[in-house]
């Protein structure tokens, strides 16, 4: 590896100027250091004219003559090369030129276009150190073994092993950068007496992010001798070179703590070949050598393209791996998505057949929240936790959020309760609501072996410049609190399944509301068939008494006292039927009419029914237990009398076997509303028939036991659920019953209503019935007070 900077030793200046150090190592201008090394010559020229613009002064040594002459001798020299200038390709790399006799020394000569100049390097035309390798060996001979490699550590030693036999390198080692920029060795070829790295890592500060820009510019660069001198470079009229920009030159100086980085590991001679992937720098092929070596151009370019197969064939294998991994990913995707489609769509079904889901996120755990409820499977965190997640990632803006540390990612409180679980992948189905889905990863410890202690502060030695580190020997480090990163390929699959959730989600709300209206259509034809019903029933009940009466007063005397009785049951069954009948209809009228809203006090409204129903059961002992304050409610006042008056009905009628009823009745609020409670001691019921309650004409006691016509619950439930009410239920047999309801307080109501949606009526200061409980004249009030 050819690190720029790690230092490690005891700092002997203060922390600030260190720290200005660290921070000019970082920017340090490596583009234009204004010196080559000396085993060559550069000469920049105009591109348009070829006019010489800056030379590096070793020109003196090559073509001694006087300083004012110099610029012309050079001129002279490069004559036979400057027309190539005309066909070189601005930003690209050098090229050859072919070769040139310049004081009795054979040079070859390449070339580079940078903007508006051209470069010349010209290095001595010298026998490879390295074995010669033509360009058509490599693709004839090592191109198919490279092919045939599976994985890309596999890959990666073939080209070590043959940039090494190309070069003569001693060592010669690849590595990748890592998410973080840590450098990790993949493979690596070496002769004996040679440090191994393999398994090992470089820190990232090893390479400034200039020298990583600089690497993915320039794919190749060769450093002959760590201990050279650098050549300044000068521009015709004087000035020093350093805005002559080099970032393509081979010949580049580099920076001094980088020569002194070099001797510390031992390396005299180091050569670095890019590794280029969609763009990126993806890694390094780097040669290292105890003594000094130079390579001839014919060599360094064959590295160069050794390095570009290397990343074609990277860029190749990662690819058909993601291929690979994203059609594993979407099978599994259509799986989850082919079960919820077979179910109900409701998205607490995924936990039903885990193993699809756990293994698109390659988790230990999942869990799905919604609001205040959540479902999980496998090993994830209690369900406080997971609402307190939910709570956390509603506030975020993104529709997918991972994170494989989650303890540094997220606020101290939840980390905690995180604790033991280290990796998160979430996405957000809903804007609205806390809907997320949300995979967990467990912590993995790992061990990593560090070429030197990473952790080391700068040194200075005393003469206030900073030294790189001297040491490296394995450094071990176990680094906790993390999970196996998410891939791009998993937050991609996941980013398809909220897409894929969310359009199932929307057809089945666009089914549920076809369904809601067909259903709402039914509704209002029953209510009009069983209103048409009711009213056109009455005349044939009444019709039906009144001729019994007729009978009874005409033929009375002549009748039996037999026909006597059976008229006496006709006429009995036609006024229960027409009973029947009008409660049908003030049920469908119930149905039908608007809510006009208003506040209503219900203290005095129970006040008038107990003691309207204290006069109704003048002989019973029935004891009254009323827990005050009672609350205001938020509602229509004849509708909700009307169903107050059902249940405080149904209470005495159903403690009647009772020697002392007791009846109780107390407030109810919670994050449903507000409302009413009313509980007996009467014959209760099983809880197993709590669902028939409320049906209309469903009783659980005989009609002979107590009277009724089983529409008095059903209407207490239609007028609760038209003011967004629920009502519930509660009984034992022979231990009592318990009804209560609850309705929306007005700004509940107010905030899921448009205004302008009901009637209402701004009535806080107002009874809402008169003073003696007499109704309001509605055809609801009439409905009789039964279950």
């Amino acid at each position: 590896m050819t690190p720029a900077l790690s230092p490690t030793t005891t700092s002997t200046s203060t922390p600030t100027s260190i720290d200005r150090q660290i921070a000019q190592c970082a920017s340090e201008p490596i583009r234009i250091p204004g010196a080559i090394q000396p085993h060559g010559w550069l000469a920049a020229v105009d591109w348009r004219d070829g006019a010489l613009v800056a030379y590096s002064e070793n020109w003196r040594a090559l073509l001694p003559d006087s300083a004012d002459l110099l610029p012309a001798r050079i001129e002279g020299a490069l004559d036979p090369v400057r027309p190539a200038r005309h066909a070189w390709v601005d930003g690209e790399g050098p090229v050859s030129c072919g070769t040139l006799v310049i004081g009795g020394r054979r040079l070859h000569v390449s070339g580079h276009r940078l903007g508006e100049r051209a470069y010349f390097e010209l290095e001595p035309d010298v026998e490879d150190s390295g074995n010669r390798a033509p360009i058509y060996s490599l693709a004839r001979h090592l191109v198919p073994m490279m092919q045939r490699t599976a994985a890309v550590d596999e890959l990666c030693r073939v080209v070590v092993a043959e940039m090494k036999r190309l070069t003569g390198f001693g060592r010669c080692l690849a590595y990748r950068f890592d998410a973080e920029g840590h450098g990790e060795v993949l493979a690596e070829a070496l002769d004996g007496g040679y440090d191994a790295y393999a398994g090992h890592r470089f820190p990232a500060s090893d390479i400034p992010p200039q020298a990583r820009e600089l690497y993915r510019i320039n794919h190749i660069r060769l450093i002959a001798d760590a201990h050279y001198q650098p050549v300044p470079v000068r521009f015709v009229d004087g000035r020093d070179g350093t805005a002559l920009d080099m970032s393509q030159a081979a010949l580049r100086s580099v920076s001094p703590v980088h020569l002194e980085y070099m001797r510390n590991m031992r390396t005299l001679a180091s050569m670095s070949v890019s590794i280029i992937v969609r763009g990126r720098l993806w890694g390094l092929v780097s040669c290292h050598d105890h003594a000094p070596r130079q390579l001839s151009w014919q060599t360094r370019m064959a590295c160069e393209h050794l390095g570009q197969l290397l990343s074609l064939q990277i860029e190749a294998k990662e690819e058909n791996e993601q291929v690979t991994e994203q059609l594993r990913l979407r099978q599994l995707t259509l799986a989850i998505v082919a079960h919820l489609s077979d179910s109900d769509a409701t998205l607490q079904r995924l936990v039903e057949e885990p193993g699809p889901l756990l293994r698109l996120g390659r988790a230990t755990g999942a869990a799905v929240i919604l609001n205040d409820s959540c479902w999980s499977v496998g090993e994830t965190p209690d369900r406080e936790t997971l609402l307190a997640l939910g709570q956390w990632l509603a506030n975020r803006v993104d529709p997918v959020w991972h994170s494989d540390r989650l303890a540094q990612d997220t606020p101290p409180s939840l980390a905690g309760a995180l604790a033991g679980t280290a990796g998160l992948l979430a996405i957000s189905i809903s804007r609205l609501h806390r809907h997320h889905i949300v995979w967990f990863r467990p912590e993995i410890v790992q061990t990593v072996v560090w070429a030197g202690n990473p952790r080391k502060t700068p040194a200075t030695d005393g003469d206030a410049r900073l030294h790189p580190r001297r040491s490296f020997s394995s450094w071990k480090e176990q680094v906790g609190g993390r999970s196996l990163p998410w891939t791009s390929g998993e937050v991609h699959a996941v980013q398809e399944l909220r897409q894929a959730l969310i359009g199932v989600v929307l057809r089945r709300a666009e089914e549920m509301a076809e369904v809601a209206m067909e259903l709402g259509r039914v509704n209002k034809e029953l209510e009009a068939f069983s209103y048409t019903v009711s009213h056109d029933l009455r005349a044939p009940m009444r019709h039906i008494a009144g001729f019994v009466d007729l009978v009874l007063e005409m033929e009375g005397q002549s009748l039996s006292a037999r026909s006597q009785r059976y008229l006496a049951h006709v006429k009995e069954a036609s006024a229960h039927a027409g009973q029947l009948v009008d409660a049908l209809l003030d049920f469908s009228r119930m149905g039908r009419s608007a809510i006009k809203h208003a506040s209503i006090h219900t203290g005095p409204l129970i006040d008038d029914l107990v003691a309207e129903q204290n006069a109704m059961n003048k002989d019973r002992r029935i004891e009254w237990v009323i827990q005050r304050p009672l609350p205001r409610l938020w509602g229509d006042p004849v509708l909700l009398q009307v169903a107050i008056r059902n249940l405080v009905a149904n209470a005495v009628k159903y403690t009647r076997p009772r020697e002392l009823a007791r009846i109780e009745i107390t407030a109810i609020e919670d994050e449903t509303g507000v409302g009413l409670s009313i509980a007996d001691n009467g014959v209760g019921f099983q809880m197993k028939y709590v669902g028939k309650l409320f049906g209309v004409f469903q009783r659980l006691h005989q009609s002979e036991s107590f009277e009724g016509t089983g529409i008095g619950l059903a209407s207490v439930r239609r007028i609760v659920e038209r003011h967004g009410g629920q009502v519930d239920a509660w009984g034992e047999p022979e231990r009592g019953a318990r009804f209560s309801f609850t309705l929306p307080t007005r700004a509940m109501q107010e905030a899921q209503s448009p205004p302008g949606s009901t009637a209402a009526v701004d009535a806080d200061a107002l009874d809402p019935l008169p003073s003696g409980g007499a109704a309001a004249p509605r055809a609801a009030d009439s409905l009789s007070p039964d279950s």
